[in-house]
């Protein structure tokens, strides 16, 4: 069996990633975890790669929304929908700043802090949606955004164990940053 390319390699772990989203997604009725997904992308693959995974994942989320959970076809549905493919967007940015701002932090105190980020980042162009839509604010109450931090964090950490267990049986490469 030849080694996976480098680019092999990345698209396997952003279709792999994606289809785990799609499994949270499907199970939590279209909460997909992006601020688990952009920690993980933050730390394991390049930006461009990174990118690619949130638009995927808020692709897959989309689709499973609208095509299986019965997402009703509004001006405001609309507006969510593009709200979070910025805020996927934005968590991934700003998990990627923090990951490059703490280089000589253990890989685990990096995901922690690429986790922290990803989560403010996206919760704040959510409210910016919410504002702008001049709806959703029941979603910041501090006692749901704790459970979705909560959740989220819990999501990343089988998100991870998933990914150790693929490059521990061969599946998925190690190196996916160098894999740029």
């Amino acid at each position: 069996m030849q080694p996976m390319s480098p680019a092999a390699a990345r698209n396997l772990w952003i279709g792999t990633m994606t289809f785990a989203s799609i499994a949270t997604t499907l199970v939590l009725a279209c909460a997909t975890p992006f601020p688990a997904l952009a920690a993980l992308a933050a730390l394991y693959v390049p930006r461009k790669a990174g990118i690619i995974l949130m638009l995927a994942a808020w692709s897959a989320s989309q689709a499973v929304g609208y095509c299986l959970l019965d997402y009703s076809l509004t001006a405001q549905n609309a507006g969510w929908a593009f709200t979070l493919a910025l805020a996927a967007v934005a968590a991934l940015l700003v998990a990627d700043r923090a990951v490059n701002a703490s280089p000589d932090r253990s890989s685990f105190a990096r995901l922690v802090i690429a986790y922290i980020a990803a989560f403010v980042g996206f919760k704040l162009v959510v409210l910016i949606g919410a504002v702008a839509m001049n709806a959703g604010y029941g979603a910041f109450t501090p006692d749901i955004l704790l459970r979705q931090f909560v959740r989220y964090a819990l999501i990343l950490g089988g998100l991870r164990l998933f990914q150790r267990r693929l490059e521990s049986g061969g599946l998925l490469r190690r190196d996916l940053q160098a894999a740029a």
